[in-house]
């Protein structure tokens, strides 16, 4: 029903920055709220940041509040997850997620659909 297909992980230095891009196909109509979450071996997903299907609430974990920002394209078939002063601890694979919403207030809890992921390595 919903595809998620996550692009721009890879290898970057501590301090430096990376933007991650997540794209939507098949059925994606304008109620779609989505967001980011991060996972390391032997760890439990963790979430990262989501946006309201209206792109017009944003919200972060505590441990990246003030360096990364979720956007998203008008049409909402694209998320951006743009990360700043990366850090060795944020080295993690990503994944894009999607669910339904019928009021713009996502659950985080209630995300459906996940991208492959993608690998982000922070080096110190």
């Amino acid at each position: 029903q919903v595809q998620l297909v996550e692009s721009g992980g890879g290898l970057v230095q501590a301090g430096g920055s990376l933007r991650l891009s997540c794209a939507a196909s098949g059925r994606t109509f304008s109620s779609l709220a989505m967001g980011w979450f991060r996972q390391t071996p032997g760890k439990d997903r963790e979430f990262v940041a989501a946006i309201s299907k209206s792109g017009g609430s944003t919200y972060y974990a505590d441990s990246v509040k003030g360096r990364f920002i979720i956007s998203g394209a008008n049409a909402k078939n694209t998320v951006y997850l743009q990360m700043n002063n990366l850090r060795p601890e944020d080295t993690a694979v990503y994944y894009c997620a999607a669910q339904w919403s019928l009021l713009d207030v996502p659950n985080i809890s209630g995300y459906e659909y996940w991208g492959q992921g993608t690998q982000v390595t922070v080096s110190s």
